[in-house]
């Protein structure tokens, strides 16, 4: 019993990780312009995709392929995100959010079907970032890519805490997202500053889906998934908290893995929705959020 409750917290660790890595991304977008990217889980999706046709390029006798494809498929997708900026935000900038929701959905659609075209329908399998085997705990066995999940998802999101509260540049990057009328009195550049927090963001997305798409693979309609993961992790942690949604994607990784075992995928996906009613009836702050009137 205690092997087995030990084996279930690895794996939801691990599937946690990758969400709160997707999460993290969501959320720094929704704080940087006040508005959702509906194309977030897509990204995901994509980032995935990016990996194996990254793969597909190296020499077949490399060896840890991953440690390779990780970092350029995240290079790859900061790109992409600079180019959702120009081409979804700014030429929406000062519209009603509604645009920027639809132009995001657009871009969604975009991703699917040119994925779909390319690749074609069939899950298809990333490199693992360290390499094939298992890691034997003692009381749980953990796969070499739940070890990098892990690792991976601690560095980046550890990496982007550190910049946004311990350097000059991630307090531009607050103080744009916080009010940006006064960052630019003060001389911000504001639109640069949201150019990087989209690449930021898909970089985050792009790192989530290659490591996903090693153990539960990828297709082109993965990304409506993944999306509705990064939003209730950030409505359960709190709207627009970063931390907040880290430890929401946390509880979502954990309540998913242990629901399936005891009954079934399907099951925990409907009483992850249920709990996502809750929290908006009985605490539409968040389970990490503070009340309205209570915000500083």
């Amino acid at each position: 019993m205690i092997d087995a409750l030990a084996q279930l917290t690895v794996n939801g660790i691990a599937l946690g990780a990758a969400y709160a890595l997707a999460a993290l991304g969501f959320v720094l977008v929704i704080n940087a312009v006040g508005a959702v990217n509906f194309a977030h889980g897509d990204f995901v999706m994509a980032g995935g995709f990016l990996a194996v046709a990254i793969s597909g390029y190296l020499p077949a006798d490399l060896e840890l392929p991953g440690l390779v494809v990780l970092p350029l498929t995240m290079l790859v997708a900061a790109g992409l995100g600079l180019l959702l900026s120009l081409i979804a935000y700014f030429p929406l900038r000062g519209r009603p959010p509604v645009s920027v929701f639809i132009s995001t959905i657009a871009v969604a659609i975009i991703l699917q079907h040119g994925t779909n075209a390319i690749f074609g329908p069939a899950p298809r399998a990333a490199p693992p970032v360290f390499g094939d085997g298992q890691v034997d705990l003692g009381i749980a066995s953990v796969s070499m890519q739940q070890v990098a999940v892990i690792v991976v998802a601690a560095v980046l999101i550890g990496a982007v805490a550190l910049v946004l509260s311990r350097t000059r540049f991630g307090r531009r990057l607050r103080a744009a997202a916080q009010d940006p009328e006064m960052a630019e009195a003060i001389g911000i550049d504001v639109p640069l500053m949201i150019a990087v927090t989209f690449a930021l963001a898909i970089s985050l997305a792009g790192a989530t889906g290659a490591l996903l798409a090693n153990q539960f693979f990828v297709s082109p309609d993965d990304g409506g998934n993944y999306m509705l993961k990064a939003y209730i992790a950030v409505v359960i942690g709190g709207w627009g908290r970063i931390h907040g949604a880290v430890l929401g994607a946390l509880l979502i990784g954990m309540f998913e893995v242990v629901v399936a075992a005891a009954a079934s995928y399907v099951v925990a996906e409907a009483l992850l929705y249920g709990a996502l009613l809750a929290v908006l009836v009985l605490r539409p702050q968040g389970l990490f959020g503070e009340a309205e009137g209570r915000r500083a």
